[in-house]
């Protein structure tokens, strides 16, 4: 009965996702403007909560949590708090420049943005941005399918494969049906609904552990479990200590925030300047409590577990499923309590899907628009365009769900390389644009390629080294796309009086 009622949740809340893919793509994509921007019609609170929606994946309901569970507060609380003063900055930035500037120069996707400010003829530059978000887009997705196939395997016993490709099934299909405001819709009901998941799991989650004294008495036995300068070590029960430049590498994730195609089409998206300031204010709130919130979770699921009613989980990608054992558990107290456990898990879904979806149509957009008509200069009429974008997020899926076959990869590492390839590829390029005008499009193209290369560099060769090279490939990575964009455009002859007086038109 109880897992019947979990499934009644589940199916009802899909089948709204789907009938608005439906409605919007039935009233809303004419053209690929629509398609990709809506028309620039996003109001306050959906342009805010369909930003941070989209930002959101399944990390917040699982992998913080995960994360929290098993190394205590240090790590989790310096990447949130990262996460929200890069969120606030962004906003306070970024969106109104981005905004009146796409409008200027006429661009409905970033790499047309990056192009068109610099005057990139050959289009090189748009080229180069397109293949970035594919390379880094398709992970990112693949993260979001395993985490509906965990889901859906943890609550029904369904197999891992067929599960997730159930999910991302359903994810395009309205992704493709409805465009950008299927998408930016559905992300405001999804933050919603994440938004309920997480109060109802603390407040169950306190209740299971004996309340908040015993939270804090079981976590205060961990060596620096709930200290911000120390990371527990589960396996040795030990802890080891969380260094300044460690601190400045977790928080770096903030810069994350100036490179999100995801997020910045947002910003683009807005109807009218005027409301940026209402959408800063919705979308910072919800972040920084909601992300709290998500850590909370974890520790109070630690004691949750040691009181013998959910699994001790001994590894990050295992304890990624705290939200799910304790709903479970909630989903036992008759029938209303396992319609609330539905809603909740169909929170985790919503998650991913919010961010699934975003990725998906921002990864089309880089193919049909900018690498198949701008570079490869392929002339399509507007339903064509149409019609190939819709494939290729398709096709996007399809190499996302292959990357995700193995359940065992964690779902926060995952998100964070694919965060840290924008964040150095596009964050330095993308501020850069907008706030100096020396900036030359020599100096974009070595920056971007710079920081994006300098992302594997460091994952991969640098950091396994450990010690003081132990950062997080955002910040190196970062650093040495902006020393790249400051020394090239130095170098490099001056910007033409066409693309400064565009450049000053945006500033005002």
């Amino acid at each position: 009965m109880t897992q019947t009622l979990i499934l009644i949740s589940f199916v009802a809340y899909l089948a709204v996702m789907i009938y608005i893919g439906y409605y919007y793509g039935k009233q809303k994509t004419s053209n690929s403007s629509e398609f990709y921007l809506g028309g620039r019609q996003l109001g306050p609170l959906v342009a805010a909560m369909s930003a941070e929606a989209s930002d959101m994946s399944s990390w917040l309901l699982m992998g913080i949590p995960g994360l929290a569970f098993i190394t205590g507060l240090a790590d989790p609380f310096w990447t949130v708090l990262g996460l929200g003063i890069g969120t606030y900055l962004n906003w306070l930035f970024v969106t109104r420049r981005l905004r009146r500037y796409t409008i200027r120069v006429g661009a409905v996707t970033i790499p047309e943005f990056f192009s068109k400010r610099f005057h990139d003829k050959k289009n090189i530059l748009m080229c180069i941005s397109a293949i970035v978000i594919l390379i880094f887009f398709v992970p990112y997705t693949a993260s979001g399918f395993k985490a509906v196939g965990t889901l859906l395997n943890s609550l029904f016993g369904f197999p891992y494969h067929e599960s997730m490709i159930v999910g991302a099934i359903i994810i395009v299909a309205y992704t493709v049906m409805g465009g950008f405001m299927a998408v930016s819709t559905t992300d405001l009901i999804q933050s919603i609904v994440m938004t309920i998941a997480l109060i109802v799991i603390v407040i169950f989650g306190l209740e299971k552990a004996g309340g908040i004294d015993v939270v804090i008495s079981n976590a205060e036995k961990l060596p620096g479990y709930l200290d911000v300068f120390a990371m527990h070590d589960k396996a040795g029960s030990t802890s080891t200590p969380y260094g300044w430049l460690t601190i400045v590498s977790t928080m770096a994730w903030g810069l994350g925030y100036f490179g999100m195609p995801h997020i910045l089409l947002r910003f683009m998206a807005i109807k009218n300047e005027e409301q940026i300031p209402l959408s800063r204010r919705i979308a910072t709130v919800w972040v920084f409590i909601s992300m709290f919130v998500a850590i909370a979770i974890g520790i109070i699921g630690y004691s949750v577990a040691q009181a013998g009613i959910i699994p001790d989980f001994m590894t990050t990608s295992d304890a990624e499923r705290t939200i799910i054992e304790l709903s479970n558990i909630l989903a036992q107290y008759g029938i209303f309590a396992a319609l609330v456990a539905g809603i909740v898990l169909a929170g985790i879904l919503a998650c991913t899907m919010s961010t699934a979806d975003s990725q998906l149509l921002t990864a089309a957009s880089s193919f049909s628009e900018n690498i198949l008509q701008d570079v490869m200069h392929v002339k399509v009429s507007p339903k064509t365009s149409m019609i190939i974008a819709r494939i290729t997020i398709a096709i996007i899926a399809c190499v996302a769900v292959y990357l995700a076959w193995n359940p065992e990869n964690s779902i926060f590492n995952i998100v964070a390389f694919a965060w840290a390839g924008f964040g150095a590829a596009f964050g330095p390029v993308m501020l850069a644009s907008l706030f100096w005008k020396r900036t030359t499009l020599q100096g974009a193209i070595c920056g971007m390629v710079a920081g994006g290369i300098m992302v594997f560099v460091w994952k991969y060769m640098v950091r396994p080294m450990g010690g003081a090279w132990d950062l997080y490939e955002l910040l190196p990575a970062f650093i040495v796309s902006a020393a790249a964009i400051i020394i090239v455009s130095l170098c490099t002859e001056k910007p033409s009086d066409d693309i400064n007086e565009e450049f000053d038109y945006a500033k005002e």
